[in-house]
């Protein structure tokens, strides 16, 4: 669930590719949810509150909270809180999705702590995907992370996003072998790989997963 940086270059599509590559012979599935929407919005929405209820989802993960780029504005946190809740009351387990930072922009520990402060009020995993970003850069600074707009993933970025989501749910990012994605060459995926390797180890995404789930 979530808007534009989930959808651009098929983000759900990849973990799902990693999921099967690490599970052979199980079946996978997923499903973006309706339109693009921030997470308070989408807690009010009757489709998106349908569709987690539809079914015995493993996972659900949540993108969109909504955040101050000048970092002096507070967006309410209710509505992710209560799709954590929902996502909880069908069994899943609920993975946050925190963006990477724009291009060039210090706010990695501002949107992880958002995310972080959703999960302490209702128990959900959060996927260290801005300090992979970081990390990535910081180890090549060639590496094309983001689209032309600074905002948005290249396909290398939303590879590295989908391994640390992944990751998550318990994929080893080191072992996987080199998947057909569009933009991303073998090498590429190798290094993407280490990186959200050495992310997650640094940044447990599970610390604050619920232990009902």
């Amino acid at each position: 669930m979530g808007n534009s940086h989930t959808t651009v270059n098929d983000l759900p599509g990849m973990v799902v590719e990693m999921v099967r590559a690490a599970n052979p012979g199980r079946t996978v599935q997923h499903v973006v949810s309706p339109s693009w929407m921030f997470l308070e919005e989408r807690a009010a929405d009757p489709a998106s509150i349908e569709l987690v209820r539809s079914n015995r989802w493993t996972y659900v993960v949540l993108q969109a909270q909504k955040y101050s780029e000048s970092g002096r504005v507070d967006y309410p946190i209710d509505g992710a809180v209560a799709l954590v809740r929902l996502a909880r009351t069908v069994g899943a387990m609920p993975i946050l999705f925190p963006e990477w930072p724009r291009r060039g922009i210090d706010e990695t520990q501002r949107i992880y702590d958002l995310h972080v402060s959703i999960a302490r009020r209702e128990p959900a995993c959060v996927a260290p995907i801005p300090q992979a970003f970081d990390l990535a850069s910081a180890r090549d600074s060639s590496l094309v992370l983001h689209a032309a707009d600074g905002n948005h993933s290249a396909p290398a970025g939303a590879f590295l996003a989908a391994l640390v989501i992944a990751a998550t749910m318990g994929v080893s990012p080191d072992q996987l072998p080199a998947l057909p994605i569009a933009g991303v060459e073998p090498a590429t995926q190798a290094q993407l790989r280490r990186v959200a390797a050495e992310t997650v180890l640094a940044y447990r995404p599970r610390q604050w997963c619920p232990a009902d789930s």
